[in-house]
């Protein structure tokens, strides 16, 4: 896709990406929630670079096959690797389905991530009902911009 779907593009300098990008991020017990949403959304998702965790990406891109930038498991620092995308300006939102009523090992890094997004303005979706709305809000930008892309050469 050529132009931005009406998220904040955090690129340095300005410059534009081709695609908005996603992150998608689910804890064992959210996984069955996650898929159930891509396999509703998945005319959106198709429209967007998408990044997850390992398992989940792996679900994901099969489930849905689409492509999937994957990154270490949560508990093996993918999480963090995602935060760093994140800083540098590389992500536009993030679905991270938690499970809080499960203890997780590696919960300062689940911590680190979502300041990560309040800090850079990510809109982050932490459960169903707030991913739900994230990513109608993108279904929608990505139809207007299509629409408008088709008017502007009409």
């Amino acid at each position: 896709m050529d132009q931005s779907i009406g998220i904040p593009n955090n690129e340095p300098h300005g410059r534009q990406r081709q695609k908005a990008v996603l992150a998608l991020v689910a804890h064992d017990e959210k996984k069955d929630d996650l898929l159930a949403l891509a396999r509703r959304y998945r005319s959106a998702l198709a429209r967007l670079h998408l990044l997850a965790t390992a398992h989940t990406g792996s679900l994901l891109a099969e489930e849905l096959d689409l492509p999937v930038e994957r990154f270490r498991s949560g508990p093996e620092g993918g999480d963090i690797q995602i935060g760093a995308r994140i800083v540098q300006g590389d992500v536009d939102a993030v679905v991270f389905l938690r499970d809080p009523l499960t203890a997780h090992p590696h919960e300062p890094d689940i911590q680190a991530l979502l300041k990560v997004c309040d800090v850079h303005g990510v809109p982050v979706a932490t459960n169903l009902a707030a991913a739900e709305i994230l990513l109608r809000s993108l279904s929608q930008a990505i139809w207007w911009g299509r629409d408008a892309a088709a008017a502007a050469h009409a």
